[in-house]
């Protein structure tokens, strides 16, 4: 009789281990990533997956590459570490992003050297921040002031986000990406969203970060595009339009200060430039190039850099679209924020 017990245990605890994995689990997957229930595309594919044993991964961003993909133009792909990614290329130049935080990677130009900086100890996992090319900062942006057990820069930056569409423009190609409350994001933000990056890849990088508030109650958020810009040798770029401007020094116990010139970096450096509108120029004397920051909805402008190790910190300045401190965005029910940056590169 015992036996019979145990093996009656077994037996259940196998079909049960079946009902998770062919019916729960993708519902589970589905309810994470908008999905309406069983009928929807994901959870039919996520079955057939699990059912017949394939590898996942490979076989969605596939199926993604074959609905969205544009042939000769985008790509839907793996990259670093099996993440999913999309590379577009064309008479403008090439360029990449990831679903992974919907994180834009690289932007080169036709003719011109690569504009972003991404790190050596970039990190290509899951729950993982990327270091470099272009990470968003929501809902808050360094610490998170009541928590400081939470993510810094907040949670959308380590979050995979729904690939929305990819298409042709006059001004190159349009890559939009979007995500949305769940409960993981409740865990640390009561706010109900959905947030939406829109990159155009041409001979600018534009990109519009959207946020639309979906609940009952205001919103307020901070925001930034935390753009990691390429340059030969930190010590001997400058940046000019912030001459006049107040800014608070975060390596100074954010003291108030008053710009006097160009801003020049010598060191560890974390200013939010405040009430900045005009388009600001990193110049890099050693690359010959002028990279100019327009932005619009934008507020506040925070420059600097910090030691990523290894002395890469010699190799990017952060010039950043931003909404921060008291600049945060403050978003009644079904109201709609839109951020832009758009960054422009020319020759010295």
């Amino acid at each position: 009789m015992a036996i019979l017990r145990k093996l009656g245990l077994a037996i259940t605890y196998f079909i049960a281990s079946v009902y998770f994995l062919l019916i729960l689990l993708p519902s589970i997957y589905c309810l994470q990533h908008g999905c309406r229930g069983p009928d929807c595309a994901s959870h039919k594919f996520l079955n057939n997956i699990l059912r017949k044993g394939l590898n996942m991964d490979s076989t969605m961003v596939a199926e993604l590459d074959r609905r969205l993909g544009i042939p000769g133009v985008a790509k839907v792909c793996e990259g670093n570490g099996g993440l999913p990614r999309v590379l577009v290329s064309g008479s403008f130049g090439d360029g990449e992003m990831y679903l992974h935080g919907a994180h834009v990677t690289s932007w080169k130009p036709a003719g011109k050297d690569e504009v972003l900086f991404m790190s050596t100890k970039a990190r290509w996992e899951e729950g993982q921040a990327i270091r470099g090319g272009i990470p968003i900062c929501f809902p808050w942006f360094r610490a998170k002031a009541d928590d400081p057990s939470a993510p810094a820069h907040g949670f959308v930056r380590t979050k995979t986000w729904q690939l929305e569409s990819i298409a042709e423009t006059e001004a190159g190609v349009s890559v939009t990406m979007l995500t949305e409350s769940d409960e993981n994001t409740r865990r640390w933000w009561p706010g109900e969203f959905r947030l939406e990056h829109r990159v155009t890849f041409g001979s600018e990088l534009s990109l519009e970060l959207i946020c639309t508030n979906m609940g009952a109650t205001p919103l307020r958020f901070e925001e930034a595009l935390h753009t990691y810009n390429r340059v030969a040798d930190v010590a001997r770029v400058r940046l000019q339009g912030l001459d006049s401007v107040r800014f608070l020094d975060n390596t100074d116990s954010n003291k108030a200060k008053l710009q006097r010139g160009d801003v020049v970096i010598a060191s560890q450096t974390d200013n939010a430039y405040l009430d900045t509108e005009s388009p600001i120029d990193l110049l890099d004397p050693d690359t010959r190039r002028r990279i100019r920051l327009t932005k619009a909805n934008s507020r506040t402008t925070v420059a600097g850099l910090r030691d990523l190790g290894d002395g890469e910190w010699k190799q990017f300045v952060c010039v950043e679209a931003s909404n921060i401190l008291d600049a945060a965005i403050h978003l009644a029910p079904g109201q709609q924020h839109r951020m832009t940056a758009v960054l422009n590169v020319e020759k010295l």
